[in-house]
C-alpha cells in the first residue's frame, strides 16, 4: 500500500500562487478540517496568531484522487532551478498521436500564459515540438506535455 502524500511549495505570495496552480491543475481551495466552518475558525482554535493566517494556502483535487498542495510563505526568494517539478499532462501522453497531442499542449500553454505563467522554452523530440517548459508567476519551472 502506498503512502498518502502532499506537495508543499515555498513561495512569496501563498494565496496568489495557490490561485495560479488552482487554474493550472483544476484544483480547488482545500476545505477546512472536519468540524470547522472556515480555516480562520481552525486557526483561532489552534492558536495560530492572526498575523500568520495569510502566510499559507492549500489546494485539493476536487475528485479526491490527486495529492494536496500547500503553499507556504518564506522570506527568501527562489534562486536556482527546481530539482523537482510538475508535469501538466495536457496532451494525453506520448502514446497519443502527435497531431492530436500537440494542439492540446499549445492550448494549455496559452491558457497558462493567460493565467500568469511564462514560457521558458519549447523542447523538441525527433525534430518536432514535444513539450514546453514554463515558469509559474514566482519562477518555479514546470512542463506542459
Amino acid at each position: 500500500m502506498g503512502v498518502r502524500w502532499g506537495l508543499t511549495i515555498d513561495c512569496a505570495k501563498a494565496g496568489e500562487l495557490a490561485a495560479f496552480w488552482g487554474v493550472a491543475l483544476g484544483y480547488v481551495e482545500k476545505p477546512p478540517p472536519v468540524g470547522y466552518g472556515s480555516w480562520e475558525e481552525w486557526f483561532a482554535e489552534m492558536g495560530v496568531p492572526e498575523e500568520e493566517w495569510g502566510e499559507g494556502a492549500a489546494l485539493s483535487d476536487p475528485d479526491g484522487v490527486g495529492p494536496s498542495i500547500s503553499f507556504l510563505q518564506v522570506p527568501e526568494g527562489k534562486v536556482v532551478k527546481n530539482r523537482v517539478h510538475i508535469d501538466i499532462q495536457a496532451g494525453g501522453g506520448r502514446d497519443t498521436p502527435w497531431e492530436v497531442r500537440w494542439p492540446r499542449v499549445v492550448a494549455a500553454v496559452e491558457r497558462l500564459t493567460a493565467a500568469g505563467a511564462s514560457v521558458i522554452r519549447e523542447d523538441l523530440l525527433q525534430g518536432r515540438p514535444d513539450h514546453v517548459v514554463m515558469a509559474d508567476p514566482e519562477g518555479n519551472e514546470f512542463c506542459v506535455v
